[in-house]
């Protein structure tokens, strides 16, 4: 049997560069020999990616936060039976763009239905499969550079600064509880210094 996979998951508020950080760090991983797939939240399977398109459009009061934070469990259940659990059993490393503790900072946080219930919503949508590693990447100016170049379209993204505060607080708040999962990381300076960091940051769980 091949030796089970490991879970990484990038993190942070919009305009942090996640999404060019997942592709780099992936690059990183399958240039030491590893099998990676990245995949993204809301999303990463067929069931999931429809899901998506309920919840990041249409106007910006379209779900309440219960139903929000159930429609994003409902996309994580099966993003996890469908994609992240055979890859990790196939032996493959999965980088992720967002999973759970989006949620517990989105609307467990700025939503202020309380990281515990938001916790507990997911745990019975994916079970023990949260990641290995989360990185959360920090950024003081991310919301106004994402604003800058019209990278917040969609209705969760569009908030207000004051909503997006509480996310980074959130976020901080769950790294401080759980030190050995969560990291957080500088995203300032070139892209590839932060790729650097994001590797020291999960060094021990390198073969």
């Amino acid at each position: 049997m091949s030796e089970r996979g490991k879970f990484i998951s990038l993190e942070g508020g919009e305009g942090v560069g996640k999404s060019t950080q997942v592709m780099a760090l992936a690059d990183a991983l399958r240039g030491r020999g590893l099998d990676v797939v990245t995949t993204r939240e809301p999303g990463g399977s067929e069931g999931a990616e429809a899901i998506r398109e309920l919840l990041l459009g249409g106007e910006e009061e379209r779900w309440g936060p219960q139903a929000e934070a159930l429609l994003f469990a409902a996309a994580r259940a099966d993003h996890v039976a469908r994609t992240i659990r055979p890859a990790l059993a196939a032996g493959k490393w999965v980088v992720s763009d967002r999973f759970v503790d989006s949620s517990l900072a989105y609307q467990g946080g700025a939503g202020e239905l309380g990281i515990e219930a938001v916790r507990a919503i997911n745990a019975f949508a994916i079970g023990d499969h949260f990641p290995d590693r989360t990185l959360v990447l920090l950024l003081d100016d991310g919301h106004e550079r994402a604003l800058a170049r019209d990278d917040v379209s969609d209705r969760i993204g569009g908030r207000g600064r004051d909503y997006h505060h509480k996310v980074e607080l959130a976020f901080r708040l769950i790294a401080a509880e759980e030190p050995e999962r969560v990291r957080l990381i500088d995203a300032s300076g070139a892209p590839e210094q932060v790729t650097q960091r994001l590797l020291e940051a999960i060094g021990d769980l390198l073969p």
